[in-house]
């Protein structure tokens, strides 16, 4: 299920696609609102719905299905309507799943599924919708922890735990390259140090 703050970055997508389109008649929102398991809009325009798809595909990963219907005739000609139907991966960009018995973070999204890499070694691969039916998500994003190394040897990092407040020490990840700061979540009560993404930057460049 969706969160209420998913539905509203979802939702907000919407307006940005509007925005970079041009003044159609028929870009406009007929009704909308929640409905069981998901999220229903009315566009005015086939061209809008498939432009919004592809779009969030893009962005937050997923897929689309697109389904046609006739819904009447008007001057002799059919009426359709497009269904397009659009499911949410259960985790975003950054976020850390366990799949195949090992932790990964998806690191970019693929026309058929995500980019994932490793987190405890260089092992990079892609993986369809369908092969990560299987996986579940052990740590979100902005669950993470950005720390800074009080001291740090060649594989071992000690920093203050922002729980207790006591020091504590934890592997260092694959790629460490010596800086103090470094991205730890915590997973079934041990603290794990993630390797770096483009995403991460982007994200303290925001920040």
């Amino acid at each position: 299920r969706l969160s209420e703050e998913e539905f509203l970055k979802l939702r907000s997508t919407l307006d940005t696609v509007l925005e970079s389109l041009s003044d159609d008649p028929m870009f406009f929102i007929t009704s909308e609102g929640p409905v069981t398991g998901g999220y229903d809009i009315v566009l005015g325009s086939k061209g809008l719905a498939r432009s919004w798809g592809r779009h969030m595909t893009k962005v937050h990963g997923g897929q689309t299905v697109e389904t046609n219907s006739t819904v009447g005739r008007k001057d002799g000609v059919d009426v359709t309507r497009l269904t397009l139907l659009y499911r949410k991966p259960g985790y975003d960009l950054g976020d850390v799943i366990r799949w195949r018995d090992n932790f990964w973070r998806p690191s970019s999204w693929s026309k058929d599924g995500a980019i994932v890499e490793r987190v405890d070694r260089q092992e990079r691969t892609g993986a369809s919708w369908r092969d990560l039916e299987s996986a579940n998500v052990v740590s979100r994003m902005q669950e993470h922890f950005i720390a800074e190394l009080i001291n740090q040897d060649s594989s071992v990092g000690e920093f203050l735990d922002p729980q207790s407040w006591t020091m504590s020490s934890v592997r260092l990840p694959w790629d460490h390259d010596g800086n103090k700061i470094i991205r730890l979540t915590r997973i079934e009560g041990e603290w794990l140090a993630l390797q770096k993404l483009s995403i991460d930057q982007n994200i303290q460049e925001v920040a």
